[in-house]
């Protein structure tokens, strides 16, 4: 099963895979009647890029799902590959909301 690995590659890529999902599931809450390219495109030329950086926010939230699963099963090095992700993608939300 997946949640019995103890891997930090592979909660490297949980935690990479992780923010993506959230921000589909964001794109198909919110911005249902437009298209993938429509909806990232509008994201991105927004003046201070502010959905975007709310996305991936929200996203962030799937990691911290992930992270809580993990570490409440004593899989420490799967949960550190999660956590050192979600700083990565943090620091990016950071650097979006600072310097747009």
């Amino acid at each position: 099963m997946i949640f019995k690995k103890d891997n930090f590659i592979f909660g490297a890529i949980l935690g990479f895979v992780g923010p993506i999902l959230g921000v589909i599931i964001f794109k198909m809450t919110k911005f249902q009647s437009f298209s993938f390219a429509n909806t990232f495109e509008y994201m991105w030329l927004e003046q201070g890029h502010r959905t975007f950086s709310v996305a991936l926010s929200l996203a962030l939230m799937v990691n911290a799902v992930l992270f809580t699963i993990y570490i409440n099963s004593h899989k420490d090095k799967t949960a550190k590959g999660i956590f050192a992700l979600t700083c990565v993608y943090g620091l990016l939300v950071l650097c979006i909301k600072t310097f747009s």
